[in-house]
């Protein structure tokens, strides 16, 4: 039965100097069956918030269309965006309250708020962890660990923090069999959500020669 749920897999999340960059690979699976090339695992809560998804799609969606209304009608009530840590709480009650019939994903909260950039990992039930550096999800991420640790610094910019995060992808892609078809990247400063296009990701990849 759980080789029939769509899977999405490998994510990462870098808190930078001056914002957060979020990143996947584009491969959905049922099973051993790539159920979809161009599968969306970054998605935008607010205008500085955005949220990585690895396990079940359909849990993962359920919960980005919960968390993005309950984000805007806060705002609309207080005239100011939920923090980061506000929504991570949120999400961790929301996944606590359904310990008895989980729903399996593996989040990355992300953005930037008045107290400036915080990435927050959430398990199926709840668990919740603030990152102070680098993270991975899904079940490519040790291979992104053995790159992330190797190269992440204090103090990293967004720009340099996307090029990790794409040498990290590049390389989980050419070892686990659940990434692959294509990176994403979001990076969020303040008081900006921006989408790499995947023209600006190709050539990324050439200037920082992974094409073999």
């Amino acid at each position: 039965m759980e080789d029939n749920i769509l899977k999405g897999t490998t994510t990462i999340g870098l808190v930078c100097k001056d914002g957060v960059v979020l990143a996947s690979e584009r491969r959905a699976t049922m099973g051993y069956f790539i159920a979809s090339k161009d599968a969306p695992k970054i998605y935008k809560i607010s205008d500085t918030v955005g949220m990585t998804t690895a396990g079940s799609v359909g849990d993962a969606q359920r919960l980005v269309r919960s968390i993005s209304v309950e984000s805007s009608l806060y705002q609309m009530r207080t005239q100011e965006p939920m923090s980061i840590r506000a929504i991570a709480n949120l999400l961790s009650t929301v996944l606590s309250s359904h310990r008895m019939m989980p729903l399996y994903v593996q989040l990355l909260i992300g953005g930037v708020d008045k107290n400036g950039p915080h990435i927050y990992s959430l398990d199926a039930l709840g668990g919740k962890l603030e990152e102070q550096r680098a993270v991975s999800t899904g079940s490519g991420s040790p291979i992104a660990y053995g790159i992330l640790e190797d190269q992440y610094r204090d103090g990293i910019t967004t720009e340099e923090g996307a090029d990790l995060a794409i040498r990290a992808l590049h390389n989980v892609m050419k070892r686990d069999a659940a990434s692959g078809d294509g990176i994403d990247v979001k990076i969020i400063t303040e008081g900006q959500y921006i989408q790499m296009s995947r023209d600006e990701i190709k050539k990324k990849i050439e200037e920082l020669k992974l094409l073999n």
